[in-house]
C-alpha cells in the first residue's frame, strides 16, 4: 500500500549554460509528490501518516522553499555571495526563521542561513528529484517521485527496500531508541 503527500516550493534559479531565456535568473513554483509504500500499521490502519511524511521531508525541503538554487560553477554564485556580505546576511538575517537543517551531499548543499542551495548539476525537475531522493531516502521508504514546475515534469519511480519500525498507536516510525516521537510508545 502507499501513502501520498505533496509539498510545493517556491525557488528562484536558472539555467546556466542554457540559450534564450532561461540563462537569466527566475522564480519557479514546484510541487513534490512524494509516494512511500509499506505495510499497513494493523493499530491504525494506515501506511504512514501523510502529515507525518511532510514534516520528515520538509525539514529537509524547506532549504529550497524561498531560496537561491544554482549550480556550482555558476559565475553569479560568487557575485551573489559578495552581494549578501555587502548587505550583511550572508550568514543569515535575524528574520529567516524558517531554516531547515544544513547539508553536505554528493549532489547538492544547502547554506540554510543565507537561504542558498548550490547544486552538482542544473535544476532541471529530473535534477531535482534526484537530489531529493539522494536526501530522504533513509528516512522514508520511498516509492515514487514525481516533481513539477510550469509545464515541466518528471517521475521516477523507486523498488521501496527498507523496514521502517512504526508505533501502532499513531503509525509513525520510532526513533533510534524504539520511542514514538508523537505519542511516547516504546516498543
Amino acid at each position: 500500500m502507499r501513502s501520498i503527500t505533496t509539498l510545493d516550493l517556491q525557488y528562484a534559479h536558472r539555467f546556466y549554460g542554457f540559450k534564450g531565456e532561461a540563462q537569466y535568473l527566475h522564480g519557479h513554483t514546484g510541487k513534490l509528490t512524494i509516494e512511500v509504500e509499506d505495510s499497513i500499521e494493523s493499530g491504525v490502519n494506515l501506511v504512514f501518516p501523510c502529515n507525518e511524511i511532510q514534516k520528515t521531508a520538509w525539514e529537509v525541503l524547506k532549504n529550497f522553499d524561498h531560496a537561491l538554487i544554482l549550480r556550482e560553477d555558476d559565475p553569479l554564485l560568487p557575485a551573489i555571495l559578495k552581494v549578501y556580505e555587502e548587505q550583511g546576511i550572508k550568514n543569515g538575517a535575524p528574520t529567516n526563521k524558517m531554516k531547515g537543517s544544513a547539508f553536505k551531499t554528493d549532489l547538492a548543499t544547502a547554506y540554510p542561513d543565507c537561504r542558498l542551495v548550490v547544486t552538482k548539476e542544473t535544476m532541471t525537475v529530473e535534477g531535482m528529484i534526484k537530489i531529493v531522493y539522494d536526501l530522504l531516502k533513509d528516512k522514508l521508504n520511498i516509492a515514487k517521485l514525481t516533481f513539477t514546475s510550469g509545464v515541466n515534469a518528471a517521475t521516477q519511480e523507486y523498488e521501496p527496500a527498507k523496514t521502517i519500525d512504526r508505533c501502532p498507536l499513531c503509525g509513525i516510525a520510532l526513533n533510534e531508541n524504539g520511542v514514538c516521537p508523537k505519542c511516547g510508545y516504546k516498543k
